[in-house]
């Protein structure tokens, strides 16, 4: 899951990188979706990124990459 906004252009790359690498995702620009939602998206954001920064990718509830780390990307890549 990418937690992203849809004006941030680190969010933007993070979202192409997962395109280029063929990676399924889901995505949520926090910044399009209702008060009510957004403050339960933002909760959730906070249990993985306590800065509550964008991008924020929670892979399989088990871990988080904060921001874009392209690294850390492509490693997702790599089983």
């Amino acid at each position: 899951m990418v937690y992203a906004l849809s004006t941030c252009p680190q969010c933007r790359k993070t979202k192409q990188l997962l395109n280029d690498l063929g990676l399924e995702y889901h995505f949520e620009d926090v910044d399009l979706i209702g008060a009510d939602d957004q403050r339960n998206t933002m909760a959730e954001v906070s249990r993985w990124n306590s800065i509550r920064s964008f991008p924020t990718i929670v892979i399989n509830n088990k871990r988080a990459i904060i921001g874009y780390n392209e690294t850390e990307i492509r490693n997702l890549a790599t089983p």
